[in-house]
């Protein structure tokens, strides 16, 4: 094993004897290793424990390995020196060289000690040092590490949980937002629900009450008419007391049929998609119980059950020839309406045609009469002129129209100038299924069932069902078919705008219109002078089927009563209607 005695005595330089016999200077380069000093301190770092790393590390390994390896090394040269003295013997000069020898070998040992504890210190210093930098900044990258990796598992983990939480809480919110929805849409719907059906059961209710009340009111009311019909005495001159009607669908025959109805005579009515039955009546006959009977079988509201009532024409000859005003000089005429082929009906009684106002006019004609009866012609010819005369010297309102004539009126030994119901059903069923756009009804008499139900179905069809308001005077009863609220009513004034004296007044009326000392065509020949508010209807008839060309799908009738001259007391009255009918714009 290598001590540092060893070393010391491999590189110790041993005294010398020349040839004179004295002694030369020995000189003992001692140069110890970095490895001799290092195990010779190193034992003494070690039993001492020391830090190198200590702030005071310079001084304590100085003087500690400077004591440790003088001490040995001087204990070494001390033997060796002592030896070789003694083997030479040289006494007194021995202890000189040799106390000598020990002072250069201190002071050399003293300098490469020193030199090496410089190094070893400097060499532990720096690798302590290094050792501490990388230490440090290692402990310092680790701790950068783990501060960076615990900020950014902090970071990911918040990230995660901030994510986590808003999809949890988007989710839950969602949720919670499609239950919230959900279920105010199923309460809200659960209301409704609730509502309709309540308002449901409410419109039923309140439908199959007043359905029901309807139909009993109704059936007292007809109980009452009946009653008071049997009770008061017919006015024979206004039925055919022989004669009862019933009217109705197809379909509403055959259900009477089967159970025992059966009817000898029944007519067609295609325009009005009806049938229509008389029956001859006993002279104890009750209309009442016919009613009755035909409803038990098909119900209220399908089939009409009425008398054959009598309508006339009322009129009145009023003026001559020189007295009378010509239609077109009674309103002001536009210019667009002479040009216009319009398509209007009348129900009255004979045109004749060979008259010269009428001779080139464009009118069709039909007779509803009985057969073999007498015919008149004078109501009709007076007011198809009123229309469609065209003539150098005398016009008619707009001369192209085309007129379509239904002759219902006939000659009655006792009663005059009548039309019966069944003739102006009849009548009214072929203007429909000729397609006229407005119907002239210059006549007027009782209330009848039948009558009403064929102008409402006329009226459904978006025909204008224009009529005379009656001659009866201004305490009459009102009169029909104007009354009915399907029909424009129409009465008549003079030139002046004054009313006719002897025309019925009532609510029911729409319009006035020109219909005092009227020039007009005479049957026969020539021309004179009538008054009546059958003569009036014409000028509304024209002015209808006029608005109806120029205003296709307007109401009509709202036009009319809007473009009207208020006369008499302001607005809507019992004497005017809604005021002086306007034939000009709009």
């Amino acid at each position: 094993m290598l001590t540092p005695k060893t070393l010391l005595d491999q590189n110790r330089a041993r005294p010398t004897q020349d040839s004179t016999g004295s002694i030369t200077r020995v000189a003992i380069p001692v140069r110890p290793s970095l490895g001799l000093l290092l195990a010779m301190a190193l034992p003494v770092f070690a039993q001492d424990g020391l830090d190198f790393g200590s702030g005071s590390i310079g001084s304590v390994v100085e003087q500690q390995v400077e004591e440790q390896v003088q001490e040995q090394v001087e204990e070494e040269v001390s033997e060796q020196i002592e030896e070789k003295i003694e083997e030479l013997g040289f006494g007194s000069s021995a202890q000189r060289i040799e106390q000598k020898i020990e002072e250069q070998i201190e002071d050399s040992v003293e300098n490469i000690i020193d030199d090496a504890v410089d190094e070893v210190i400097a060499g532990n210093i720096e690798d302590d040092i290094e050792q501490n930098v990388e230490e440090t900044i290692e402990a310092e990258i680790d701790q950068n590490i783990e501060e960076t990796i615990e900020d950014k598992v902090a970071q990911n983990i918040e990230e995660g949980i901030e994510d986590n939480i808003e999809e949890t809480v988007a989710a839950n919110i969602e949720e919670d937002v499609e239950e919230s929805v959900a279920q105010t849409v199923e309460e809200n719907l659960e209301i409704s629900l609730e509502q309709d059906i309540e308002q449901e059961v409410d419109a039923d209710v309140d439908q199959t009450v007043t359905a029901a009340v309807e139909d009993r009111l109704e059936s007292k009311i007809d109980d009452v008419i009946e009653r008071l019909e049997n009770d008061l005495e017919i006015d024979e001159g206004r039925i055919h007391k022989d004669q009862w009607l019933v009217m109705a669908e197809p379909k509403v025959f055959e259900e009477l049929a089967r159970d025992g109805y059966l009817f000898d005579n029944i007519t067609a009515l295609p325009g009005l998609g009806m049938l229509l039955a008389d029956v001859a009546a006993p002279s104890s006959f009750d209309i009442s119980q016919a009613r009755q009977g035909v409803i038990d079988v098909v119900g209220h509201g399908r089939a009409e059950v009425d008398l054959n009532h009598i309508y006339t024409a009322g009129t009145l000859a009023a003026a001559s020839e020189s007295n009378g005003i010509a239609p077109r000089a009674a309103i002001n005429v536009p210019n667009d309406i002479r040009d216009m082929p319009l398509h209007i009906g009348m129900i009255d009684s004979e045109v004749d045609f060979s008259h010269p106002s009428l001779n080139t006019a464009r009118i069709e004609s039909r007779s509803f009469v009985t057969e073999d009866a007498a015919t008149p012609d004078f109501h009709g010819t007076a007011v198809a002129s009123i229309i469609a005369a065209n003539t150098a010297d005398y016009s008619g309102l707009a001369p192209s129209t085309k007129l379509y004539a239904a002759s219902v009126f006939e000659t009655n030994q006792q009663q005059g100038e009548i039309a019966s119901t069944i003739s102006l059903v009849r009548a009214l069923d072929w203007l429909l299924s000729s397609g006229v756009e407005v119907i002239n009804i210059s006549l007027a008499g009782p209330p009848n069932r039948l009558l009403e139900a064929a102008l409402k179905r006329a009226s459904e069809q978006d025909v204008l069902i224009v009529a005379a308001a009656g001659n009866g005077g201004p305490a009459a009863a009102p009169m029909y078919p104007a009354a009915y609220s399907s029909v424009i009513a129409v009465t008549a004034v003079d030139r002046t705008g004054k009313v006719f004296r002897l025309a019925n007044r009532g609510n029911y009326l729409d319009l006035a219109a020109p219909g005092v000392d009227l020039l007009h065509a005479r049957a026969g020949g020539g021309y004179t002078a009538s008054s009546g508010t059958s003569f009036a209807v014409p000028f509304a008839a024209t002015a209808a089927a006029r608005l109806k060309r120029l205003h296709p799908g307007r109401d009509i009738h709202e036009l009319l009563y809007a473009s009207a001259k208020d006369l008499g007391p302001p607005g809507r009255d019992d004497i005017y209607g809604y005021g002086l009918l306007r034939l000009g714009p709009p």
